[in-house]
């Protein structure tokens, strides 16, 4: 079984695609937010949470994988556009921290399509540094069937030592088999039929268009007047935050099975 430390969890998307996947076990929760800590409370009851990732201190070796989507507020481009070393987004230096405390096998980081340009190159360094090699890609929502782009860059990083000199995890190849339970409008199309798809690298460049699937029966109904799905759901206001802050769980699962299969 994989240890998983779950950094900045909001509601648990991490975890949650993780576990799906398969031979993963969340042990620690660091998030902020009381009200996603309730959420994870009642998910995995079991599991401790910390409050605040600038106060954690992991043992080495307690997990072999960190995850975390580091905040995005100063990288985004909806945002002052300060960057990485803005006061919110300045957070990956503790994760980094934690990285190099705990020494786990894996690393998985996200984060706005921005940060290519606002702190992929500090991020990569910082990995470097602590004795990790890494891969980026640029992973849509729409790649796995959702109404939206949500383009994301996610960062991939195992310990050099452990690296065999192939691609680890060529995700992009697998993204169109990962397509199901994801929110759709009845009756359109989802952005991945003329929108870019997965690919590896540096960017998000075109590949080809999957095919129309206007009559998957599976595809779940959104709730009149809103952007996302909260359908049926009490106190939507603060469900749609935490969902709008969360990570695609289906791509964390996409990665996870990748990481499941590089291991012995």
């Amino acid at each position: 079984m994989i240890k998983v430390i779950d950094l900045f969890s909001g509601i648990g998307g991490f975890s949650l695609g993780l576990e799906r996947a398969g031979g993963f076990e969340t042990i620690q929760f660091v998030e902020q937010d009381a009200k996603a800590r309730q959420v994870l409370s009642k998910h995995w009851p079991g599991v401790p949470q910390h409050d605040d990732i600038r106060t954690y201190q992991p043992e080495e070796g307690s997990a072999d994988l960190v995850c975390g989507g580091f905040p995005c507020q100063d990288i985004s481009s909806a945002g002052r556009g300060v960057g990485i070393v803005g006061e919110r987004s300045g957070l990956w230096s503790e994760m980094a921290r934690v990285i190099g405390a705990v020494r786990p096998k894996w690393v998985i980081a996200e984060n706005v399509s921005a940060l290519r340009s606002r702190g992929l190159a500090l991020v990569l360094q910082d990995l470097c540094s602590l004795g990790y090699d890494a891969e980026w890609h640029c992973i849509p929502a729409s790649a796995i069937g959702a109404p939206h782009r949500r383009d994301r860059v996610w960062v991939i990083a195992y310990r050099n030592s452990d690296s065999d000199g192939e691609s680890a995890l060529p995700v992009d190849a697998e993204a169109s088999g990962m397509q199901g339970d994801v929110a759709h409008p009845a009756g359109q199309r989802s952005h991945s039929e003329t929108d870019e798809q997965v690919v590896g690298g540096e960017g998000c460049n075109q590949s080809e268009p999957s095919q129309p699937r206007d009559n998957r029966s599976d595809w779940w109904q959104v709730e009149p007047a809103l952007d996302r799905v909260a359908h049926g759901v009490p106190g939507r206001v603060d469900r749609l935050k935490q969902l709008g802050n969360s990570i695609v769980p289906q791509i964390a699962e996409l990665i996870g099975a990748a990481i499941l299969r590089r291991q012995p």
